[in-house]
């Protein structure tokens, strides 16, 4: 007998949510384990949120949704939102019901900006690590170490000058002038006693598209600054590469499986990368006397931070350059440097991914602190998204 296609909706569902979701889908294993890791987390949430006043987005419902647009490369909050409507996948995960509504993009955005700091991101990191599922898979005496360039939402015309003593501003490239052509001081020149002489470049503005020339001036984070996000700063990978408006994140990863187990963003620059190690290193195991091994790249073979780490009871496995290196026989000769040289590059891929799947090859946020809080997140949502394939073997 032929089903008739009728279109008519329901009034009633009585289809619980829970059971729509297949028992072997991966988020089930993840959403467990994010799950128990807020309910670690919940006197830190407290202390955000006033005790009186009209309630706000539930922070474990703003975390989870973040997630989701990382897992699923969901380009803005506006998609998310929209995919939460009629996704019953996303609205699972989140915690959201079938019959309530989704909140607005921007009220989500604002609501989301209270959690976007990097204390509570890498808390959140620790008790997905700390969970008793996850923390088996860990290596306690095995890391390696890296770093890459993560673009800032600023474009190359925003980088202006920096405001002389006793001279006004240099006007911003932005808004309608009517496709009038204008000029502006925009760049500036060292004297021979420091000072800073200001020089004249002719630009024609047409509509918010500035044609700007940039021969014979001279770009440094000493003398400019965007003014799209002033602490994005211009670096250059190698010689040969473009410079651009960057910021510098970091990874620690330990050697069994290649979790991420500490994150750090940073300004670029060229001392960046060891100095984030330290710190990263410092805080995954604060004066502890038990030896541990870091390998590295040759970017981190310098003769000063080879010092520090094995003042710190690290043993430096790190690749040795061709000439001047810091690293000797003492460390090159046992088997465990050859092996952590093959594990180092386990701290890469979390980067592939997070500019891949993840939004870390151009950031849609400004500021130290928000691009940061976001890197944290994208290197947890990493050890996710890793988790049900190893959960499943275990």
């Amino acid at each position: 007998m032929r089903g008739s296609d009728d279109q008519n909706g329901s009034l009633f569902s009585y289809v619980n949510l829970e059971e729509r979701i297949p028992a072997r889908h991966p988020l089930r294993k993840i959403k467990a384990v994010v799950d128990a890791a807020l309910v670690t987390l919940d006197a830190d949430f407290a202390g955000l949120y006033a005790g009186e006043g009209r309630p706000s987005i539930a922070p474990e419902r703003l975390l989870r949704a973040s997630l989701v647009q990382i897992l699923f490369s969901i380009s803005s909050e506006r998609q998310l939102m929209e995919q939460l409507q009629y996704n019953l996948l996303f609205r699972w995960f989140v915690g959201l019901g079938i019959d309530e509504p989704v909140w607005v993009p921007t009220v989500f955005s604002k609501n989301r900006d209270r959690l976007l700091n990097t204390d509570i991101a890498r808390k959140f990191l620790a008790a997905i690590l700390a969970h008793e599922k996850v923390a088996p898979l860990l290596s306690n005496d095995h890391f390696s170490v890296d770093g890459t360039l993560v673009e800032a939402w600023a474009s190359f015309k925003s980088f202006r000058p920096k405001e002389a003593e006793g001279r006004d501003p240099p006007p911003p490239d932005v808004g309608n002038t009517g496709g009038k052509n204008m000029t502006e001081t925009s760049a500036k020149t060292e004297a021979a006693d420091g000072a800073v002489e200001m020089t004249k470049a002719e630009t024609t503005e047409i509509g918010r598209n500035v044609e700007r020339d940039w021969r014979g001036q001279k770009w440094s984070n000493a003398t400019h600054v965007s003014i799209t996000d002033p602490d994005a700063r211009l670096y250059r990978k190698a010689k040969g590469r473009p410079a651009q408006l960057c910021y510098m994140g970091h990874a620690l990863t330990e050697n069994r499986h290649g979790f991420v187990v500490e994150a750090e963003l940073t300004h670029a620059d060229g001392t960046a990368e060891r100095r984030a190690a330290i710190t990263m290193i410092d805080r995954a195991s604060p004066g502890s006397t038990r030896r541990i091994t870091v390998g590295a790249d040759k970017g981190y073979d310098a003769a000063e931070f080879v010092e520090e780490l094995r003042t710190m009871c690290v043993t430096p496995h790190i690749a040795a350059k061709a000439k001047g290196s810091a690293i000797d026989g003492r460390t090159t000769r046992h088997a465990g440097y050859k092996l952590s040289q093959r594990k180092r590059k386990l701290a890469e891929e979390p980067f592939g991914w997070g500019k891949t799947v993840g939004p870390l090859a151009k950031t849609m946020l400004r500021g130290l602190e928000r691009v940061g809080a976001q890197f944290t997140l994208t290197m947890t949502a990493y050890n996710l998204a890793r988790l049900p394939r190893l959960l499943a073997t275990t």
